[in-house]
Formats: structure tokens, sequence, C-alpha cells
């Protein structure tokens, strides 16, 4: 098994939103954009997002959830839509290449419900970790061997 970083690039947004700002889910981890204040249907965020990644996992689950939320002051935050980026092909190429790159793409946001309501530009990398070989020293009765 591999593991590795997998870094999202969070460009922008079209679509209806007040003050939007974006929560990115993989496996458990979330992380939140800041949140965009009187962009109106064009935010831009340009933030980049790292996340912990293993390949294979334990799960085919290998997807990246992309919620697009409106920040309110005095009431719960409105839900605006969601994109789903599948990561499985990506992560496979990464560990077989040594990185993979998936370059800023448009995805189509998807409200609660099921209808078309904008679009997200996201860029992904993974990289996975070198496994580097560890060299233990050879130690005699507790003492390293001296030269002299």
């Amino acid at each position: 098994m591999a593991s590795g970083i997998m870094e999202v690039v969070l460009v922008n947004a079209k679509g209806d939103g007040i003050d939007p700002y974006v929560v990115l889910k993989y496996k458990g981890q979330e992380r939140k954009s800041r949140v965009i204040r009187g962009a109106g249907r064009n935010p831009v965020w340009n933030e980049k997002f790292k996340f912990r990644v293993e390949y294979p996992g334990g799960d085919d689950k290998y997807k990246l959830i992309l919620s697009v939320m409106d920040k309110d002051t005095f009431t719960s935050d409105d839900f605006l839509g969601q994109a789903t980026i599948y990561l499985k092909d990506l992560l496979a190429l990464g560990v077989e290449n040594g990185s993979a790159e998936l370059p800023p793409s448009k995805y189509k946001l998807v409200a609660s419900d099921q209808r078309y309501c904008g679009e997200i530009q996201v860029g992904v990398t993974f990289t996975p970790k070198v496994q580097e070989e560890a060299y233990e020293e050879e130690e005699f009765g507790g003492w390293k061997e001296s030269e002299y």
C-alpha cells in the first residue's frame, strides 16, 4: 500500500451564492475554504488544501466531495450545491508514475433536488511518499563500534 499527499487547488465557482465557502471531504478528512463575501455569482478562492491518502485503501471510495455553502450570520448556513470528483485512476497513476495531476477543471454543482446549479473549478495532484530504507547501525554490547 502506498501513502502520500493529495493537494487540492480550489480555484473558483459560478452559480448562486451570496457569501460562499466550500467544504472539502475525503475519507473522513474535512477542510473548509474561507468565506468569499460580496463576490455574488463568481467567487474566486485560489486556495490549496492537503489530504493524507492511502492507495489502495480499505474501501473503493476514492472520491473528493465538494459542498458549496452560503455563510449566514443569524441562521444555519445554506447548502448551495455539491460536486464529486472520483480519484481512483489518479491515485493509481500517481503510484505508478511517482505523481499524477488533474489540472484545474470545471465540475458541475448539483443541488439537493439533483438539478444543475453552477460549477466549480478544481485541480488535484497526488504525490506518493518515497519509502526510504532505514539503515540501522550495528551495535555491540550497547556501544557503537569505533573506527579507532
